[in-house]
């Protein structure tokens, strides 16, 4: 008799036991709890954002009529491997300019996370090739590309130039507006200046389609 009132008053009191333990998670381990989850999910975000893909705002007309001023388009940032793996004349390529660092933030001795002003452009030339305008005309290779459909260019002429090693040569498919590798203080970018290829128009959704 006794054996069977001590099962009885032994399992109600390991639950008590167990409550109090549960109570003695503070509130302070909750919200650390909490600020861990949304770390986690920040990292993971900006890995995505970095290594895989990232959506970025069209700002401007330097690429009417492919894509217009306000659309948002996907970018792959898994398109390109190392150099000129995957690239293609033609591709429309996120990438930024020498000397457009908008901010840079110090993590260490030499680590630091860099913001830069980034463009939309068309890739026309990679390295080896020759590019030139000339009658508002341009010439890879030495062969004419035509202007973008219903868009002409500027009168404004490039020497013919070849490229190096390691320099590409993007511009806008508006190339009356467009301020690209053209420009003096622009020129022929670097591979790392290149960030990923746009692959589709993703906003509006009336607009949704691939990026050609």
């Amino acid at each position: 008799m006794s054996a069977e009132i001590n099962e009885k008053t032994v399992a109600p009191a390991k639950k008590e036991k167990q409550q109090k333990e549960k109570k003695k998670r503070t509130l302070g381990q909750e919200i650390m709890s909490w600020v861990w989850t949304l770390l986690a999910a920040v990292v993971i975000a900006t890995c995505v954002r970095a290594f895989i893909a990232e959506p970025v705002r069209v700002d401007g007309t330097s690429m009417t009529n492919t894509l217009q001023d306000g659309e948002i388009v996907l970018v792959s940032k898994l398109a390109y491997g190392k150099d000129t793996d995957g690239m293609e004349r033609g591709d429309v390529v996120i990438c930024r300019y020498p000397g457009r660092m908008e901010s840079s933030i110090s993590l260490g001795a030499s680590l630091s996370i860099d913001n830069y002003t980034i463009f939309v452009k068309r890739l026309v030339a990679l390295p080896g090739d020759t590019i030139e305008f000339a009658g508002g005309n341009m010439y890879v290779n030495g062969e004419l590309v035509p202007n973008p459909e219903k868009m002409g260019s500027i009168p404004w002429d490039y020497p013919l130039r070849q490229l190096g090693a390691d320099e590409y040569f993007v511009v806008g498919d508006n190339r009356r507006t467009s301020h690209d590798s053209r420009a003096s203080d622009v020129g022929p970018i670097s591979r790392d200046m290149i960030m990923g290829k746009a692959v589709q128009v993703i906003l509006p959704l009336s607009n949704w389609r691939p990026v050609e």
